[in-house]
């Protein structure tokens, strides 16, 4: 799923080639603050934002309330369903959603940090990032990058930051393997974003047309994205791409489910697409309806499960970058055929370490269980996500 192209740790994806403005975005985030954690989602789906390469602007940002984020909980409480009622209806819904001019898309990407030396005294920071597209129906158009403050998660989380002296920035261990310092940055940042920058994005290989002509029936879209190459297996090293149909069992499902995703978020799908999306979703093995929740807006969706092992997405990065596992969910309105929100939850803490590839400056690197983001976090705890505010066509004209 992309997006955000402005993060950089999601737990999640596939990995895919970045545009070259991109990269330098996201390799300068923030020139002159030290280690700042924010995450580059991977596919085009991630890249980190930078006021090296950008200059702040005047674009409206999501109104996330900034003394307390909604933490994505386990599942809902309400009986759940069957996978197929949830994901058919969503189907039915989205089919009928009009297309407009314009495919406007607007995302906030979060990932839940530890802040503290013990289970004891430590609490939670959400760090978010987001990003803004207005892509037309020939794939051209423009994104920007959206900043948001790092909140406490909870009232206690507010409670001992407070207690702490309310800092405005907050050092973590290091996540990515090095000695680099990294901080969290707690400063009010309301109504910050960066300028428009040009998008001409590609899909998995693909380009705008060549997603407008993708098939409207399951079966023949999941053939579709079968022959499609990339990286597609959740945990691997970089190497020669493959069809994702050299992938089996859960492997496979794992990997459409997350081009699923893709196709009903980020990228400019038409509806009787992305209403194939939801309708192959409904087929894959392994996935289940698990009740009702909210997503971190607020809003009420179905919990939709998929048998995903997660990971950071190959690339610049290289992955993996994890020592615990994790569940990935889907937050889906069926009554409007949308997806609102992708989670990662905590299934076993992280533990262990692992060496890593050398990072871009040569040196040795390797994770270790203590510096992980989420190593205070418990089982069904949220680890990560991806709130996606607006996926919509529209024939609004997009700001200026």
């Amino acid at each position: 799923m992309d997006e955000l192209d402005a993060l950089r740790q999601m737990r999640t994806g596939l990995a895919e080639e970045e545009h070259p403005d991109r990269i330098a975005l996201r390799t300068n985030w923030r020139a002159g603050m030290t280690g700042r954690p924010r995450r580059g989602f991977k596919l085009p789906l991630l890249s980190l934002a930078a006021t090296a390469a950008v200059v702040a602007g005047a674009v409206a940002v999501v109104s996330l309330p900034s003394d307390e984020v909604p933490a994505p909980g386990p599942s809902g409480t309400t009986v759940p369903q069957r996978q197929g009622d949830v994901l058919l209806m969503a189907a039915t819904n989205a089919e009928k959603a009009p297309i407009g001019k314009y495919w406007h898309t607007r995302t906030v990407m979060g990932e839940i940090y530890a802040v503290g030396s013990s289970r004891a005294d430590h609490y939670k920071v959400d760090s978010r990032q987001g990003n803004e597209y207005w892509i037309d129906r020939n794939g051209q158009g423009r994104f920007a990058h959206l900043d948001f403050t790092d909140v406490p998660v909870t009232a206690q989380d507010r409670r001992k930051w407070q207690a702490a002296g309310s800092p405005t920035w907050v050092s973590i261990p290091n996540s990515e393997g090095s000695d680099a310092e990294m901080r969290l940055d707690m400063r009010p940042l309301s109504g910050r974003a960066f300028r428009w920058m040009p998008a001409d994005d590609r899909y998995f290989g693909m380009t705008q047309k060549q997603i407008a002509e993708l098939p409207t029936e399951p079966k023949a879209l999941e053939n579709a994205l079968l022959n499609l190459k990339g990286r597609w297996r959740a945990v691997g090293q970089n190497g020669p791409d493959e069809r994702m149909r050299a992938l089996k069992g859960q492997e496979r499902a794992r990997a459409l489910s997350e081009a699923a995703g893709d196709l009903l978020s980020r990228i400019p799908a038409p509806p009787a697409v992305r209403a194939a999306a939801f309708r192959m979703l409904a087929a894959q093995p392994g996935v289940k309806a698990e009740g009702e929740t909210t997503d971190p807006l607020g809003r009420k969706g179905t919990v939709v499960s998929l048998p995903l092992k997660t990971t950071t997405p190959l690339g610049i990065f290289t992955a993996p970058k994890q020592l615990g596992t994790y569940r990935r969910q889907f937050i889906v309105d069926p009554g409007k055929g949308m997806l609102l929100a992708v989670r990662d939850l905590v299934a076993t803490p992280p533990k262990g370490s692992l060496r890593l590839p050398p990072g871009d400056d040569g040196k040795p690197r390797s994770l270790k269980a203590e510096n992980m983001p989420d190593r205070f976090h418990r089982p069904g705890e949220p680890a990560s996500y991806k709130v996606f505010e607006i996926a919509e066509w529209t024939d609004a004209e997009p700001p200026q």
